[in-house]
């Protein structure tokens, strides 16, 4: 296990810093890290730390939630209103009824299987987008305009959605009647995991206010309760339940309303432990791949991909009507609400081991779109944000 841990770290960063030395984004080496180390290729990573992947890559998510509710100024949020509410909902609807309307013919799908591909397909990935929406907002870059906080809540609320949409559908392909208290759950997951974060981000402030503690303490303790919320959700099978990773992303948002100067102090310590967890996440993330699936599809499963992502962006000009947006950050909104990366690692297998006709496609599909655009997002968000969007003066 310790040899599988250094070889993570040393390879992952190393291949990481070579990506950046030829101008790629860092993420592209961690992700070709795990795939060589994986289980599909060299086998280098020991069973152990595999076992574990996803409790690795979600407490990497928590770091990087917390960091980004830390430093979220929700002032610029409040201004754009309807399109972020828009930006949750719309763009992956659109790209789910874009793959409905393209997979059939392309890949043989039925309409149903379809909308399974579809909604493991249609999430856009926090891990690579999150970290690069906090680090805009750190340069002051699109900030007045509130495109970083825009994209950095539409993606936190994105997943909730259409994991709820890809058990929706599988439920159907299994038997299951359409369950509407399942719908229900998605506003109310929603704003009851904002109403948590932030109680939770309040107790914390004036806990901090009348405990002194140092902060890597305190970080301990903000952690500790991300845990136990991200336990908690999981533990519940009530018909209504509240989104963990939200809740955490607004504790941030919750303690920097109160307590800004410990927030501020706190968003450091995270962003000194989002430097090995992004390590794990992408290496982990590329373990979980296994490339041997996508000889399976070839140039069709491109073909699909390209054409969803364009019903998507199609999606997100829709949520951007009427905004006062320029057409440069229209744009950079775009092409920033692409990657694709954690949520089809982990839901892309489970039609194939559910015995679907389609998981193979489904599994083959979505580690393509993993392959392509994470690496492909990362590119065009690093390489267009300093020319799309204005500078804050600072």
């Amino acid at each position: 296990m310790l040899l599988s841990v250094a070889l993570i770290l040393v390879v992952g960063m190393f291949m990481g810093w070579l990506c950046r030395k030829i101008k790629l984004p860092s993420l592209l080496g961690m992700l070709l890290t795990g795939i060589l180390l994986g289980p599909y290729v060299s086998n280098l990573i020991d069973a152990s730390v595999l076992g574990i992947s996803a409790e690795l890559r979600k407490i990497a998510l928590i770091i990087i939630l917390t960091r980004a509710g830390l430093g979220l100024d929700l002032t610029g949020l409040k201004k754009i209103g309807r399109p972020a509410v828009m930006m949750c909902f719309v763009p992956a609807t659109c790209e789910l009824a874009g793959m409905m309307l393209i997979a059939p013919k392309l890949l043989g799908l039925s309409l149903l299987e379809a909308a399974i591909l579809g909604s493991v397909l249609a999430a856009v990935s926090p891990a690579v987008v999150v970290p690069r929406m906090v680090k805009l907002m750190e340069e002051g870059y699109g900030t007045k305009s509130g495109i970083p906080q825009l994209i950095l809540a539409g993606a936190s609320v994105d997943d909730v959605y259409v994991i709820v949409l890809f058990s929706t559908f599988t439920g159907m392909m299994q038997g299951e009647t359409v369950s509407v208290m399942r719908f229900i759950n998605i506003p109310f997951s929603i704003f009851a995991g904002i109403a948590v974060g932030l109680l939770a981000g309040r107790f914390f402030a004036v806990y901090f206010e009348k405990i002194h503690i140092r902060d890597t303490t305190k970080v301990l303790l903000i952690l500790s309760a991300s845990f136990l919320l991200v336990v908690i959700e999981d533990a519940l099978y009530t018909p209504l339940t509240f989104s963990a990773l939200i809740a955490i992303m607004f504790t941030g948002v919750g303690l920097q309303n109160y307590r800004k100067e410990v927030a501020e102090r706190l968003s450091v310590k995270y962003g000194k432990l989002w430097v090995a967890a992004e390590v794990f996440l992408f290496v982990l993330v590329g373990a979980a791949v296994n490339i041997n699936y996508i000889g399976t599809v070839g140039i069709k499963a491109v073909l699909v991909i390209c054409g969803a992502l364009l019903f998507r962006m199609a999606g997100v000009l829709v949520c951007l009507f009427h905004t006062g947006f320029e057409k440069k950050e229209k744009l950079f909104t775009m092409l920033a609400y692409t990657p694709k990366a954690t949520v089809q690692a982990a839901i892309g297998g489970i039609p194939l081991a559910m015995g679907f006709a389609c998981g193979d496609v489904v599994l083959a599909v979505a580690v393509l779109a993993i392959v392509l655009t994470a690496p492909l997002g990362a590119l065009a968000i690093d390489s267009t944000y300093k020319k799309l969007l204005k500078r804050e003066n600072r």
